[in-house]
Protein backbone atom coordinates (compact mmCIF):
# COMPACT_ATOMS: atom_id res chain seq x y z
CA UNK A 1 0.00 0.00 0.00
CA UNK A 2 1.25 3.34 -0.58
CA UNK A 3 1.86 6.12 2.07
CA UNK A 4 -0.91 7.62 4.14
CA UNK A 5 0.84 11.29 3.42
CA UNK A 6 1.38 10.49 -0.63
CA UNK A 7 -0.31 13.47 -1.97
CA UNK A 8 -2.72 12.97 -5.21
CA UNK A 9 -2.17 14.70 -8.64
CA UNK A 10 -3.46 18.41 -9.21
CA UNK A 11 -6.49 19.12 -10.93
CA UNK A 12 -5.98 19.44 -14.59
CA UNK A 13 -7.56 22.15 -16.62
CA UNK A 14 -9.19 20.18 -19.81
CA UNK A 15 -11.57 22.27 -22.61
CA UNK A 16 -13.63 19.46 -24.62
CA UNK A 17 -15.15 20.76 -27.46
CA UNK A 18 -17.21 19.23 -30.54
CA UNK A 19 -16.14 20.77 -33.73
CA UNK A 20 -16.48 21.30 -37.72
CA UNK A 21 -13.64 20.56 -40.29
CA UNK A 22 -12.93 24.23 -40.09
CA UNK A 23 -12.51 24.59 -36.64
CA UNK A 24 -15.41 26.50 -35.55
CA UNK A 25 -17.38 25.44 -32.54
CA UNK A 26 -20.01 27.56 -32.35
CA UNK A 27 -22.73 26.16 -33.95
CA UNK A 28 -24.67 28.64 -36.19
CA UNK A 29 -25.52 25.13 -38.53
CA UNK A 30 -27.36 22.34 -37.25
CA UNK A 31 -24.11 19.94 -37.71
CA UNK A 32 -24.35 18.48 -33.71
CA UNK A 33 -27.15 16.72 -32.20
CA UNK A 34 -26.34 15.71 -28.47
CA UNK A 35 -28.29 12.63 -28.99
CA UNK A 36 -26.95 11.29 -32.09
CA UNK A 37 -24.35 9.74 -30.86
CA UNK A 38 -23.04 5.90 -31.99
CA UNK A 39 -22.28 3.80 -29.24
CA UNK A 40 -18.53 3.81 -29.62
CA UNK A 41 -18.45 8.01 -28.93
CA UNK A 42 -20.54 8.00 -26.47
CA UNK A 43 -18.40 5.26 -24.40
CA UNK A 44 -15.52 7.23 -24.79
CA UNK A 45 -17.36 10.62 -23.58
CA UNK A 46 -18.13 8.46 -20.48
CA UNK A 47 -14.76 7.29 -20.25
CA UNK A 48 -13.72 10.66 -20.30
CA UNK A 49 -16.68 11.52 -17.29
CA UNK A 50 -15.33 9.42 -15.35
CA UNK A 51 -11.79 11.06 -15.17
CA UNK A 52 -13.78 14.69 -14.43
CA UNK A 53 -14.25 15.95 -10.64
CA UNK A 54 -15.61 19.21 -11.92
CA UNK A 55 -17.56 20.61 -14.55
CA UNK A 56 -17.16 24.24 -15.25
CA UNK A 57 -19.39 26.46 -17.46
CA UNK A 58 -19.95 29.97 -18.62
CA UNK A 59 -23.47 31.55 -17.58
CA UNK A 60 -24.92 31.00 -21.03
CA UNK A 61 -23.38 27.36 -21.49
CA UNK A 62 -24.91 26.34 -18.02
CA UNK A 63 -28.25 27.28 -18.67
CA UNK A 64 -28.40 25.31 -21.93
CA UNK A 65 -27.05 22.32 -20.12
CA UNK A 66 -30.05 22.86 -17.36
CA UNK A 67 -32.85 23.30 -20.11
CA UNK A 68 -31.84 20.12 -21.82
CA UNK A 69 -29.98 17.33 -19.99
CA UNK A 70 -32.30 17.29 -16.81
CA UNK A 71 -35.52 16.69 -18.94
CA UNK A 72 -33.83 13.55 -20.27
CA UNK A 73 -35.08 10.60 -18.52
CA UNK A 74 -35.10 8.35 -21.21
CA UNK A 75 -31.27 8.57 -22.22
CA UNK A 76 -29.44 5.52 -22.30
CA UNK A 77 -26.10 7.02 -22.71
CA UNK A 78 -25.49 7.85 -19.19
CA UNK A 79 -24.55 11.57 -19.91
CA UNK A 80 -27.48 13.19 -17.90
CA UNK A 81 -27.41 10.99 -14.79
CA UNK A 82 -23.81 11.95 -14.67
CA UNK A 83 -24.41 15.53 -15.40
CA UNK A 84 -26.87 15.72 -12.88
CA UNK A 85 -24.44 14.09 -10.52
CA UNK A 86 -21.14 15.69 -11.13
CA UNK A 87 -19.72 19.00 -9.32
CA UNK A 88 -20.44 21.79 -11.30
CA UNK A 89 -18.95 25.41 -11.30
CA UNK A 90 -20.94 28.17 -13.36
CA UNK A 91 -18.86 31.52 -13.57
CA UNK A 92 -21.42 34.05 -13.46
CA UNK A 93 -22.03 37.91 -12.04
CA UNK A 94 -25.86 37.57 -12.31
CA UNK A 95 -27.17 34.40 -10.74
CA UNK A 96 -27.56 33.80 -7.44
CA UNK A 97 -29.53 30.62 -7.28
CA UNK A 98 -28.18 28.07 -10.16
CA UNK A 99 -31.17 26.15 -9.88
CA UNK A 100 -29.23 22.41 -10.65
CA UNK A 101 -28.31 20.26 -7.99
CA UNK A 102 -24.12 20.11 -7.11
CA UNK A 103 -23.97 23.51 -8.22
CA UNK A 104 -21.51 26.67 -6.92
CA UNK A 105 -21.29 29.66 -8.53
CA UNK A 106 -18.19 31.77 -9.34
CA UNK A 107 -19.01 35.00 -9.22
CA UNK A 108 -15.45 36.77 -8.58
CA UNK A 109 -12.77 36.46 -10.87
CA UNK A 110 -12.81 33.29 -13.11
CA UNK A 111 -8.98 33.37 -13.48
CA UNK A 112 -8.46 33.30 -9.89
CA UNK A 113 -10.87 30.36 -8.99
CA UNK A 114 -9.28 28.66 -11.51
CA UNK A 115 -5.64 28.66 -10.72
CA UNK A 116 -6.92 27.95 -7.02
CA UNK A 117 -8.64 25.05 -8.79
CA UNK A 118 -5.38 23.96 -10.56
CA UNK A 119 -3.37 23.48 -7.08
CA UNK A 120 -6.07 21.72 -5.72
CA UNK A 121 -5.35 17.96 -5.61
CA UNK A 122 -8.02 15.86 -7.80
CA UNK A 123 -8.98 14.95 -11.53
CA UNK A 124 -10.01 16.91 -14.87
CA UNK A 125 -12.11 19.99 -14.79
CA UNK A 126 -13.62 19.96 -18.06
CA UNK A 127 -14.58 23.00 -19.66
CA UNK A 128 -17.15 22.77 -22.22
CA UNK A 129 -19.19 25.48 -25.04
CA UNK A 130 -18.60 28.20 -22.89
CA UNK A 131 -17.11 29.81 -25.81
CA UNK A 132 -16.00 33.47 -23.99
CA UNK A 133 -14.59 31.73 -20.90
CA UNK A 134 -12.62 29.03 -22.80
CA UNK A 135 -11.28 31.79 -25.14
CA UNK A 136 -10.31 33.53 -22.06
CA UNK A 137 -8.72 30.69 -20.40
CA UNK A 138 -6.85 30.06 -23.52
CA UNK A 139 -5.50 33.56 -24.16
CA UNK A 140 -4.42 33.42 -20.14
CA UNK A 141 -2.31 29.97 -20.46
CA UNK A 142 -4.37 28.57 -18.39
CA UNK A 143 -5.45 25.43 -20.00
CA UNK A 144 -3.74 21.80 -19.54
CA UNK A 145 -5.21 19.44 -22.22
CA UNK A 146 -7.66 20.46 -25.75
CA UNK A 147 -9.95 17.64 -26.50
CA UNK A 148 -11.34 17.92 -30.07
CA UNK A 149 -14.50 15.99 -31.36
CA UNK A 150 -14.07 16.84 -35.00
CA UNK A 151 -17.74 16.35 -36.91
CA UNK A 152 -17.89 16.11 -40.87
CA UNK A 153 -19.00 19.41 -41.42
CA UNK A 154 -17.16 22.83 -42.69
CA UNK A 155 -19.53 25.84 -41.18
CA UNK A 156 -17.75 28.66 -42.66
CA UNK A 157 -18.87 31.31 -40.32
CA UNK A 158 -18.68 31.15 -36.52
CA UNK A 159 -16.38 31.30 -33.12
CA UNK A 160 -13.70 29.21 -33.42
CA UNK A 161 -11.68 26.88 -30.97
CA UNK A 162 -8.74 29.59 -30.68
CA UNK A 163 -9.73 33.30 -30.17
CA UNK A 164 -8.97 35.12 -33.01
CA UNK A 165 -5.92 36.67 -33.12
CA UNK A 166 -4.15 34.59 -30.89
CA UNK A 167 -0.58 34.14 -31.35
CA UNK A 168 0.73 30.60 -33.37
CA UNK A 169 0.58 27.94 -30.58
CA UNK A 170 2.57 24.33 -30.59
CA UNK A 171 0.77 21.45 -29.39
CA UNK A 172 1.45 18.02 -28.84
CA UNK A 173 -0.93 15.43 -29.52
CA UNK A 174 -1.63 12.58 -27.04
CA UNK A 175 -4.87 10.90 -27.99
CA UNK A 176 -6.37 9.69 -31.28
CA UNK A 177 -9.67 8.21 -32.52
CA UNK A 178 -11.93 7.36 -35.41
CA UNK A 179 -15.87 6.85 -34.76
CA UNK A 180 -18.26 5.18 -37.14
CA UNK A 181 -20.37 7.78 -37.43
CA UNK A 182 -17.83 9.71 -39.31
CA UNK A 183 -16.60 12.27 -35.73
CA UNK A 184 -12.99 11.96 -35.10
CA UNK A 185 -11.24 12.57 -31.83
CA UNK A 186 -7.82 13.95 -30.99
CA UNK A 187 -6.53 15.75 -27.71
CA UNK A 188 -3.41 17.65 -27.21
CA UNK A 189 -1.48 19.52 -24.80
CA UNK A 190 0.82 22.88 -25.04
CA UNK A 191 4.30 22.41 -25.96
CA UNK A 192 6.24 24.11 -23.26
CA UNK A 193 6.50 27.47 -23.28
CA UNK A 194 3.84 28.08 -25.43
CA UNK A 195 0.08 28.33 -24.16
CA UNK A 196 0.46 27.42 -20.44
CA UNK A 197 1.14 29.23 -17.61
CA UNK A 198 2.80 26.71 -15.86
CA UNK A 199 5.75 26.92 -18.28
CA UNK A 200 6.24 30.46 -17.25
Amino acid sequence: MGDATETKDAMRIVITQNTTLDGRIEMLDPWFDPADQDEELAAELMRQTEQEDVLLLGRQTFEDFRGYWPQQTEDTTGVAASLDAAGKRVVSSTLTDPGWANTTIISGDPFEAVRAMRDEPGRDVIITGSITLCHALISAGLVDLYRMFVYPYWQGRGRSFFPDGHPGTGLRRVEARAFSGGVTYAAYVPLAGLGSEQDD
